[in-house]
């Protein structure tokens, strides 16, 4: 089994990618009416199972809404789901900075 943080950064990247594709044209209505009523969910005061109640209060956080999030990534097409993972890595690696350059280089002369 993976991690703790494995799957905490899985979930952010699942997430992010769902963002990604639910903004692309080619993603069906339904996918993105889902993805919608789960952001409403996961941003909601109002929950299931409340928080206050011992063990149980973080059950739907930790189980239903990754739930939630794999399914509405199976009503997204294949080939959107992969240009949406190709965008977030191309937004990850935007906002690396450049590497320094070397300054073995600027000995050599």
């Amino acid at each position: 089994m993976a991690s703790l943080p494995d799957w905490a950064s899985a979930l952010k990247r699942q997430t992010l990618t769902l963002y990604y594709a639910t903004r692309d044209a080619r993603t069906p209505w339904y996918a993105k009416a889902v993805a919608g009523l789960i952001v409403a969910y996961a941003i909601s005061p109002i929950d299931l199972i409340p928080d206050f109640i011992p063990v149980l209060g973080y059950l739907d956080e930790l189980v239903l809404l990754p739930l939630a999030i794999a399914f509405a990534l199976r009503l997204i097409p294949e080939r959107v789901l992969a240009d949406a993972a190709c965008a977030l890595k191309r937004q990850r690696n935007a906002r690396r900075p450049a590497p320094p350059p070397l300054l073995s280089s600027s000995y050599g002369s």
